[in-house]
């Protein structure tokens, strides 16, 4: 259970790594999806077309919804979005650089699909078998004296194997249009690939400072909101804490109130002590709900701005100047001067 745990830790800490790893494994489990799942063209005119497509595009669709529905980044993405500007102005070019980077980690299963899909060229012969000009397959005799719908409800028998008796123009058909569907497959793999490289190779020559800043601060937004998390789950335990043993003191007194019995305690309980007290520090002054209620209303309604004050060292600096002036002052109403720097002079004398 502790390996487990630590891996999922592991897996929060480094989430770019995290959101690569589960879109790898989407674009795995999409081709293993497609090789275990059963190819059934319904071998009619009306429904081919609609099968053969729909088995192309709908996959793909779910795919790239699943991937936004896995991604952490969607909901940070949708809390920037709609929170109120407050203190902190939106820039909408951080908001569509997390949209983008979302977009393109949901895309990686869906172009599987589709590069698989193609390459084996079922749907698309599903799709378009209807449409072949079946005169440049081999002997067409047996279609002389067809009608244009009983040809047509011939075409789409093509997919079957056990409804389409003519074997051999079966095969020619069905390598042809598969033949068709890889050169598509490739040119979508190419075409990808290419707008990929595009992408990454353009992008830094033109806007590198802005690409930066944008990628800065939606790192930034991501990880205010883990420790804001972090803060609010140990000041909820904390609280817990708190609440729990002042409980069971509150009892306890009323307890042995009624027995007329007090119960004394020894010094000997330093630790629990200590935590108490560290348990009271991390309530941050907070101590009742209607108090964290409000924190948590102004934290979504009006952020703070992104200007840090320096109070440490403003602090140590007011500290001197209080001080010394505090010095100089009481040293006067004392009856003491202040101290003040003494300096040595030299006296010669001359015996001339």
């Amino acid at each position: 259970m502790d390996k487990f745990r630590m891996m999922f830790q592991f897996l929060q800490s480094n989430q770019e790594s995290f959101m690569n790893g589960i879109c790898g494994i989407m674009a795995l489990a999409s081709a293993q999806m497609y090789s275990a799942f059963e190819f059934s063209c319904p071998c009619m005119p009306e429904y081919n077309y609609t099968y053969g497509i729909g088995l192309l595009i709908v996959p793909s669709i779910w795919f790239f919804l699943l991937g936004f529905v896995l991604n952490n980044n969607v909901s940070v993405l949708a809390e920037e979005w709609k929170r109120p500007p407050g203190q902190r102005s939106k820039d909408p070019s951080i908001l569509r650089y997390m949209f983008v980077s979302i977009t393109q980690r949901s895309l990686i299963a869906p172009a599987v699909w589709v590069s698989v899909t193609l390459m084996d060229g079922k749907s698309f012969l599903c799709a378009f078998s209807v449409n072949l000009d079946i005169y440049r397959f081999g002997n067409y005799s047996f279609i002389n004296g067809m009608s244009e719908t009983e040809r047509i409800k011939l075409l789409a028998r093509i997919p079957c194997k056990d409804l389409f008796e003519h074997h051999e123009i079966r095969i020619a058909a069905s390598r042809y249009i598969k033949c068709i569907s890889q050169a598509c497959g490739w040119m979508f793999l190419l075409m990808m690939t290419f707008t990929a490289f595009m992408i990454r190779a353009i992008r830094p020559c033109f806007t590198q400072a802005a690409f930066l800043k944008t990628k800065y601060w939606s790192h930034y937004i991501d990880i205010e909101r883990k420790m804001f998390d972090d803060t609010c789950k140990e000041h909820a335990k904390s609280f817990a804490k708190v609440c729990i043993h002042q409980y069971f003191e509150s009892i306890s007194g009323e307890i042995s109130s009624l027995h007329n019995h007090r119960s004394y305690k020894k010094d000997d309980d330093d630790d629990d002590e200590d935590k108490m007290r560290s348990d009271e520090d991390k309530l941050l002054g907070i101590r009742v709900q209607d108090d964290m209620n409000k924190v948590l209303r102004n934290w979504h309604n009006c952020k703070p701005a992104l200007a840090l004050r320096k109070e440490n060292i403003d602090g140590e600096k007011n500290g001197k100047l209080n001080g010394e002036a505090n010095g100089g002052i009481n040293g006067h109403v004392k009856g003491h001067p202040p101290d003040v720097e003494k300096k040595e002079w030299a006296v010669y004398y001359s015996k001339v």
